[in-house]
């Protein structure tokens, strides 16, 4: 039975783009507790995906592609990474570092999101074609557990302070889809027929 899970290769890259568009709402006049939100949310999911990348992707594609020495970066930027989060985690917005230091990590970032994309995903995307689906089902199975683990609550919370609007329209969306679930089968019918 086919996947409906996008390829490993499609969520990496939109959780580049996740982190990107979250780094993009970040303003050295943004006010503190959305600054807060921002880093968090960001933080987090760069967390959440190297693990992922680190459990799933990396080791498959060691595999397929044994003695490539391109992968072998991709760990210590991981390990960097964390410590540069440890570091803005133990610092408050208030702080006059604080700006600098997540703009450090996000240059960061985007060095190794431009190294994975231009070399490592195509790679993969070769070397394996005929596992890209399975392995990108593997990695939304663990995307949910480590969701799960790192307090939802505070996800959800961080991602309305970076993305208020699209938030409500989300949340409007899943109301309307909820109210017309409730409304009984009768009145949808006649809906239906007018």
């Amino acid at each position: 039975m086919p996947s409906c899970s996008p390829s490993i290769t499609t969520m990496i890259r939109m959780d580049h783009t996740h982190v990107m568009a979250a780094f993009h709402r970040y303003h050295a006049e943004t006010s503190w507790w959305r600054k807060r939100a921002i880093i968090e949310l960001a933080c987090t999911a760069l967390e959440i995906h190297a693990q992922l990348e680190e459990e799933i992707f990396y080791p498959a594609l060691s595999e397929a592609m044994a003695g490539d020495e391109r992968l072998a970066k991709s760990k210590p930027e991981h390990d960097q990474m964390r410590e540069d989060i440890a570091k803005l985690r133990a610092m408050g917005p208030q702080d006059a570092a604080y700006d600098a230091r997540f703009m450090q990590l996000m240059r960061e970032v985007m060095h190794h999101v431009a190294d994975e994309e231009t070399v490592l995903l195509p790679t993969a995307e070769r070397a394996l074609a005929s596992q890209l689906s399975e392995l990108g089902a593997r990695m939304t199975k663990r995307r949910m557990q480590l969701v799960a683990q790192s307090r939802p609550s505070a996800i959800a919370a961080n991602t309305f302070g970076t993305f208020p609007l699209a938030s409500l329209a989300v949340m409007s969306l899943g109301a309307l889809a909820i109210a017309h679930c409730l409304r009984p089968a009768s009145a949808r019918r006649i809906r239906r027929s007018a």
